[in-house]
């Protein structure tokens, strides 16, 4: 029962967190097993096996789903043993996974087991002794290194391995053997305690995670220029979910959600709304923050480690206290804010009448 529910949650935050897939992507999210019957179906899975790398990772913000000239296909072949560009960065790799695990069971065809499985093992080379995934490997440098949580690199990876631990669709019946799950046990365990482990504590108190956190230190990193250490509230939220999830949680666990939840509704902003103006690239463009009578509760995507206010920081690196402070290319190409912790709270109250809190 508790099992159940503890799915009954995840599915809810994802209906109320994110936007429906457009494009390519929704078509990688396919989960219609007549769609998996197809020839169009079968075509992108082995368009997948030509892109997936020797490393058995894939690369990111590439649409595998067309139909390729035979010297597109001579090129993409000629890349396939580059390994400085597998990553799990913007759902890479585990969406790929996804539409071979579904096609798999819809076929029944080796090739594609055999690419979920070669990418499980790329997924299970990249996790550092203490339970960490960086942004990018083998070849990676940089903050690439970091414990990356930046864009649910690193939940995504450990709500792929509880779902194949557990069997539930589309990784059950021989997509994968005994071994691998035991291996996928011992995986998501230690990741788990990496999640513990990078917590950001003030005063003994355990608050959220940074995007990304340095793999040796665990403290709070640097990525991009604008995205600097700090209190990350969009990715903290995911990792809440998966925490969640997890059945007869023990005590460090239920500290770490309490925790969390305390710090977002201690940092939720009501009264105002963002607001998009034109289309990208036209005169009138802009991204603005306004005004708005019974607006909220949102959440600034960053606030700053020392005094824990929100900041919106340009590509020169520097923290600054407004939206409309930074320039419009960063200004309207990131997201500086959110709802997502929003769905936490009818979680966190189902959670707690779960674990009898």
């Amino acid at each position: 029962m508790k099992k159940l529910l503890s799915l009954a949650i995840i599915a809810i935050f994802a209906l109320q967190s994110m936007a429906a897939p457009r494009g390519w992507k929704a078509t990688l999210r396919e989960t219609d097993p007549e769609f998996f019957k197809t020839h169009r179906a079968t075509m992108i899975g082995d368009n997948l096996l030509m892109f997936q790398r020797v490393t058995g990772g894939w690369q990111k913000n590439t649409d595998m789903t067309g139909e390729f000239t035979a010297a597109q296909r001579d090129s993409i072949m000629a890349d396939k043993g580059r390994r400085d560009d597998s990553t799990i960065d913007n759902d890479a790799t585990t969406l790929q996974m996804q539409f071979l695990a579904n096609l798999y069971q819809a076929t029944g065809e080796k090739r594609f087991a055999d690419g979920f499985n070669h990418a499980l093992e790329y997924l299970l080379s990249g996790q550092y002794p203490d339970g960490g995934w960086p942004q990018f490997w083998p070849d990676n440098e940089g903050y690439q290194v970091h414990i990356t949580y930046n864009d649910d690199a690193m939940t995504n990876t450990l709500e792929l391995f509880d779902d194949v631990i557990n069997g539930r669709a589309p990784y059950q019946g021989t997509l994968v053997d005994n071994n691998m799950r035991e291996r996928l046990k011992d995986s998501f365990k230690r990741g788990i305690e990496c999640i513990l482990a990078t917590q950001i504590v003030v005063d003994g108190e355990p608050t959220v995670w940074c995007q990304q956190h340095d793999h040796v230190t665990y403290k709070p990193a640097k990525a991009r220029s604008y995205e600097l250490p700090s209190y990350c509230s969009q990715e903290s939220a995911a990792i809440v979910v998966l925490l969640m999830s997890i059945p007869n949680p023990d005590e460090r666990i239920r500290r770490s959600i309490h925790g969390a939840m305390k710090w977002f509704d201690a940092n939720k902003i009501y009264g105002i709304a963002v607001e998009r103006i034109g289309r990208r690239g036209d005169a009138d463009h802009d991204v603005r923050v306004v005004q708005r009578e019974g607006a909220g509760p949102i959440w600034a995507r960053f606030y700053d480690l020392d005094n824990c206010v929100p900041f919106f920081c340009d590509r020169d690196g520097v923290p600054r206290e407004r939206l409309d402070q930074i320039g419009l290319e960063r200004r309207s190409g990131y997201s500086w804010y959110n709802d997502r912790p929003a769905a936490l709270y009818p979680l966190y109250d189902n959670w707690k009448t779960i674990n009898g809190e």
